[in-house]
Formats: structure tokens, C-alpha cells, sequence
């Protein structure tokens, strides 16, 4: 059920750093959108699905342009 919840949540997330990305012509939120909407399709542990999810969101936030 948590690896459901943590899925929807990132992917949401990664949703609206796309979309952001594309209208603002960054890169950034552009790649990390499109991570955070396709990793949890591959990660089925919650634990691992969090770090990875945090890192990317991390590296968003470090790496902006």
C-alpha cells in the first residue's frame, strides 16, 4: 500500500516539475519531472522508492538553473 501511496506522490510531483520545465524551457525540472514520473514503475521498495525520490528532488532543487 505504501509503495502505491509513495508511487502516486512522486509521480504527481514529477508531473508538475514537467510541466513546469517545459513552459520555463529549463532542464532541470524538465529531467527530474520525467524521473520522478517513471522510477516508481521500477522500484518496489517503499524504503528505496523514498531515497531515490528524495535524492531526485534534492538534485531539482541543487541543480536549478
Amino acid at each position: 500500500m505504501m509503495t502505491l501511496i509513495l508511487g502516486v506522490v512522486f509521480s504527481v510531483i514529477g508531473m508538475v516539475a514537467f510541466a513546469r520545465g517545459r513552459k520555463s524551457k529549463r532542464s532541470s525540472p524538465l529531467i527530474g519531472g520525467m524521473v520522478l514520473m517513471v522510477f516508481p514503475y521500477f522500484v518496489p521498495n517503499p524504503v528505496l522508492m523514498g531515497l531515490i525520490g528524495g535524492a531526485t528532488l534534492v538534485g531539482m532543487y541543487l541543480f536549478r538553473e
